[in-house]
């Protein structure tokens, strides 16, 4: 392949996860109006958000496997066939059933396209420094398209009808389809790698039950329904650790989570997601039916923590060398602290300018610790788990997504059913999120004692 032709090919897996991402968060400005035209309830919204990070994170540990064995250029394709049918699916979905299904059919095609998008850019780039250069760039266009959703979604809603927000997958899935067939590498399957459907279906089911039972914290009615989704999740994460044990090829080996670093890495993964979506989309919301923002408004506000999280991820990787993890991770969380308490604050006092930077510091503290997760989880792996260790990276993202979309949520609903204003319930819910990042910033600290600067295995 030339040059042109690599980074070509570049642009169109960059178009696929972009839409990965953007497809994370393009709700939060949407919601609303998708709760209206469909008549739902807040816990049917929040599940109308969490099908599709549920789907995408339950999956992802297999399709990784199942793309060496099919080969990575037609998973990609599968993937966006998948998606874009999707994406016409929720679009007209007629009911809040039909289009939580559908967006759990949007993870599905998230969860077989992610694996193949950073399996293709190995494949496309032989040269190491032109590689290195392509994947710094892939994971700041995943940060993008996540950040970029709310605006992107109230953009939409200001001159188009609330299905657009799905529509707008069609014609970007179609272009991809066309240039993968005249720019990708030819498609290079490996019959002998095994798939192991079975274990991604009880991990599908682990992380059910425990969506499930986060979100019936706010439903005191329903104890018999709180029960069993934590017995689902209890069995399905016992069905799935006594899989792996007996597997000669297993999708996860926990004795990887024995190196601090790696298990540092992971909780930065899912820590920053977690602070920096529930704060997304608890402050979205609050813009949207308190503040009486329109969508592009709230959307262009939020995006204060998209504008700072670009250059503090793209910086940090760049001095690692010379920072180290610890006040880049450990230090990120303690500056989310002071942000989502500021934020709360400046909602109480009606300040917008003060929630405007709070959302900014916030930004800045989740771009801070995600930079180098990534380079904690791959470099602390045997080079002979490096795939798995890939695979839990992906995986780590989407549960700090889901959980947090799952507990602020029913956090908020709570506050709600016990007669609290929104604003309070609102500040209440930054409150949790900032002894979270607090917790996360002393756990992390344990697993970064000692400022290692570079990746590798440390016990």
């Amino acid at each position: 392949m030339t040059k042109a032709q690599r980074w070509g090919f570049f642009a169109v897996v960059s178009l696929g996860l972009f839409m990965i991402g953007l497809d994370n968060s393009i709700l939060y400005t949407a919601l609303p109006a998708l709760e209206r035209s469909l008549g739902a309830g807040p816990s049917e919204g929040l599940w109308i958000i969490n099908a599709y990070p549920l789907a995408l994170s339950g999956l992802l540990l297999g399709t990784g496997t199942l793309g060496d064995r099919v080969g990575h250029r037609k998973m990609f394709l599968i993937g966006l066939v998948i998606f874009g049918a999707a994406s016409l699916a929720a679009a007209f979905a007629p009911g809040t059933g039909e289009l939580i299904a559908a967006r759990a059919l949007l993870g599905v095609g998230a969860a077989v396209m992610m694996p193949a998008t950073l399996a293709l850019i190995r494949l496309t780039f032989p040269d190491e420094r032109e590689r290195n250069t392509a994947i710094g760039i892939w994971g700041a266009v995943a940060v993008v398209g996540g950040a970029l959703g709310p605006v992107v979604g109230g953009a939409l809603l200001e001159h188009f009808w609330v299905g657009s927000v799905f529509l707008i997958n069609v014609p970007i899935v179609a272009a991809a389809i066309v240039l993968t067939f005249m720019l990708a590498p030819p498609n290079m399957p490996d019959p002998g790698k095994s798939w192991d459907v079975i274990s991604s279906v009880y991990s599908l089911i682990a992380l059910s039950g425990l969506t499930m039972a986060i979100k019936q914290t706010a439903n005191t009615q329903s104890t018999k329904l709180l029960i069993g989704a934590v017995v689902a999740c209890v069995v399905g994460a016992w069905l799935f650790v006594r899989r792996q044990a007996r597997l000669e090829d297993p999708l996860l080996t926990f004795d990887i989570f024995r190196s601090r670093m790696f298990t540092g890495g992971v909780l930065a993964a899912a820590g920053g997601m977690f602070v920096m979506a529930g704060a997304e989309l608890m402050t979205t919301q609050k813009l949207l039916l308190i503040d009486d923002f329109t969508p592009l408004k709230a959307g262009t506000t939020v995006a204060a923590m998209a504008l700072a999280a670009i250059p503090a991820s793209t910086l940090g990787g760049a001095f690692l060398h010379k920072i180290g993890f610890m006040p880049l991770i450990s230090g990120g969380f303690a500056a989310a602290v002071v942000g989502a308490l500021a934020l709360g604050v400046g909602a109480s006092s009606q300040s917008i300018a003060l929630e405007v930077a709070a959302l900014a510091l916030l930004g800045l503290a989740a771009g801070s610790v995600m930079s180098v997760s990534s380079i904690a989880i791959i470099g602390a792996a045997p080079m002979n788990r490096s795939g798995m260790a890939a695979g839990v990276e992906e995986v780590s993202y989407e549960f700090g997504t889901l959980t947090t979309v799952a507990l602020t949520g029913s956090l908020l609903q709570r506050g709600l059913n016990n007669g609290a204003t929104y604003t309070d319930a609102y500040v209440n819910v930054l409150v949790v999120l900032a002894i979270g990042a607090a917790a996360l910033c002393l756990a992390t600290v344990w697993c970064f004692r000692g400022n290692p600067k570079s990746g590798g295995v440390l016990a």
